[in-house]
């Protein structure tokens, strides 16, 4: 995996002007994303009482990396009622899906240019 397996699902420059181009910045807070992907994804179900707030919680991470479908997705999921939840939870899942593969790359390709100095 390297930067020309980035898809286009997160912003980088978004999260570069953000971070001033800190590489040691971006890599702490793409890691932090992938924390909280991993934290509240298990709660994106309409059995679980909290999917609104693990929605909610998951748009703010993705604005801030600049995920910015994934944003939209978890937004609309937490203000959509109960009726069609379920498919609007897949839709969250299936774009924080294409960002976690796009922060993945990203990582790499940071870590490569690490190696090189």
């Amino acid at each position: 995996m390297a930067m020309r397996d980035v898809t286009g699902a997160v912003d980088f420059a978004f999260l570069e002007n953000y971070t001033m181009n800190d590489a040691t910045v971006m890599e702490e807070v793409l890691r932090l994303f992938q924390q909280q992907c991993e934290l509240w994804s298990p709660l994106l179900t309409t059995s679980h009482e909290g999917w609104r707030d693990a929605a909610h919680t998951l748009k703010g991470a993705a604005a801030g990396i600049g995920a910015n479908l994934l944003a939209e997705r978890a937004g609309e999921a937490e203000k959509g009622d109960l009726e069609g939840a379920a498919g609007r939870l897949e839709r969250v899942k299936t774009a924080m899906d294409a960002a976690l593969h796009d922060v993945a790359a990203y990582l790499h390709g940071l870590q490569l240019k690490s190696l090189k100095g």
